[in-house]
């Protein structure tokens, strides 16, 4: 459904800086697919969905929608964005004070200029696009009468009403509440579901993107860094910068020994370990918070265990889990852990964090 060939747009900067923009990114999506690009602000995750949408022009590389090519650097090809039948909602939403609901929704199909429509084909597709986002009987309000969260629908409901093959997200989550947030990505979802409509979603949050999506693109300084479900972006991170800004890591630096199933840790200590990617022989290691055990003293039997001693140096009860900063003295780090609420551990404790090789990744450093 969307096919992106060594795409690249790039933004004018002093000599040795990143220019903004992306570089060289390539994708392919099954139609139906919930894809999301996520990074850091200012990685290219925007430019890449602006230039799907035909609002920026890259320098080169190929685009094509459902077989049909969209722009195309070497045959000189470059659709307007109002022939792309793309949807596309905003991070500002961009609904217009002055209209009702139902004419910033009819608004598309009103301008087409790819297809006419009858009034009664634009009331119904109208009516039918507010029922999906949960807005019938919205149609005659005005838009300065909606609160955050419905004006989020109409936007929605704006960018649906056309029956787009392609549907682009920029941060479209980000102005609203926390509680309202969640409920919305659940709607999003199951509305991307019903219609079997294609998605990108921008986000440089971690959370929305394993929550919501089939496919991730993880991108930094305008490269995609790994493409890959939720799980494998989480559970098998292509590099120490994946690894990092997914989730919650403990990061340690070493060196693997000739097996590949060892690492000497820079500040001393050795721990057993699992690789990824092209890694060694100077690696990153990454040690999840939920995958460490705290102990008052070594288990009994933790044979094959990594093991490392340390001190509490803080605690914070959050009701089904409490988080812990331990400073260790081997490896010469902080480590994040998540223990259980029903054996806490004191500021100050000696405590012993245990975890399996299994879940101590060596990883190619950023």
């Amino acid at each position: 459904m969307l096919k992106l060939e060594h795409l690249t747009k790039v933004y004018a900067a002093l000599p040795n800086e990143y220019a903004g923009g992306i570089r060289d990114a390539n994708i392919d999506l099954a139609p139906g697919t919930f894809f999301t690009l996520l990074g850091p602000s200012g990685c290219g995750k925007t430019t890449t969905l602006r230039c799907i949408a035909g609002l920026e022009t890259p320098d080169t590389g190929r685009i094509t929608v459902d077989g049909r090519p969209l722009f195309d650097s070497d045959r000189g090809i470059s659709v307007p964005l109002h022939r792309r039948n793309i949807g596309m909602v905003f991070q500002s939403y961009a609904i217009w004070p002055h209209m009702s609901v139902f004419e910033n929704v009819s608004f598309p199909m009103r301008v087409s200029k790819t297809q006419r429509y009858t009034s009664a084909e634009i009331s119904k597709a109208v009516d039918a696009a507010l029922e999906s986002v949960g807005l019938g009987g919205y149609a005659k309000r005005s838009a300065t009468q909606l609160s955050g969260g419905q004006q989020q629908r109409v936007a929605l409901a704006r960018a649906i009403v056309h029956r787009p093959k392609l549907l682009l997200l920029d941060e479209p989550l980000s102005n609203l509440d926390a509680a309202l947030r969640e409920d919305m990505r659940i709607e999003l979802k199951r509305l991307q579901r019903e219609l079997g409509v294609t998605a990108v979603y921008v986000t440089h949050d971690q959370s929305e993107a394993l929550a919501m999506s089939d496919t991730i693109a993880v991108i930094a300084k305008g490269r995609m860094m790994q493409v890959g479900s939720p799980r494998d972006i989480y559970f098998r991170p292509a590099n120490e910068f994946v690894a990092s800004f997914i989730g919650h890591t403990n990061i340690l630096r070493g060196r693997l020994d000739g097996a590949g199933n060892s690492v000497a840790l820079e500040g001393g200590g050795t721990l057993r370990c699992r690789t990824a990617g092209e890694a060694g022989p100077d690696v990153a290691i990454s040690i999840r918070p939920e995958d460490i055990a705290l102990q008052r003293a070594a288990p009994s039997n933790g044979d094959g265990m990594n093991i490392l001693p340390g001190v509490v140096t803080a605690a914070s009860f959050l009701g089904n889990v409490v988080h812990y900063e331990i400073k260790t003295g081997n490896a010469g780090s902080t480590f994040r852990v998540e223990g259980e609420p029903a054996t806490p551990f004191d500021t100050g404790a000696e405590v012993v964090m245990s975890f399996r090789p299994e879940d101590t990744l060596a990883v190619p450093r950023s």
